[in-house]
């Protein structure tokens, strides 16, 4: 299992919550967007940050995914 599964996880787990969604929802959501794809990519720099930040962080992603 790769470090970056768990991070994956454990990000759309707080997604749903804080967006208060389904798991169904959030996981179709990150996968129109890429957003697993994004994680992996920046796990260095996100995975010491905290929940609110990451959540924020990934809505930032996902706006920018769907302006451009």
């Amino acid at each position: 299992m790769s470090k970056e599964l768990p991070f994956i996880v454990y990000c759309m787990e707080e997604y749903k919550v804080q967006k208060n969604m389904t798991g169904k929802a959030v996981s179709e959501l990150f996968q129109k967007y890429s957003v697993c794809e994004y994680l992996k990519k920046f796990y260095e720099a996100l995975h010491t940050t905290g929940a609110n930040y990451i959540v924020n962080d990934i809505d930032m992603y996902i706006w920018s995914k769907a302006a451009g």
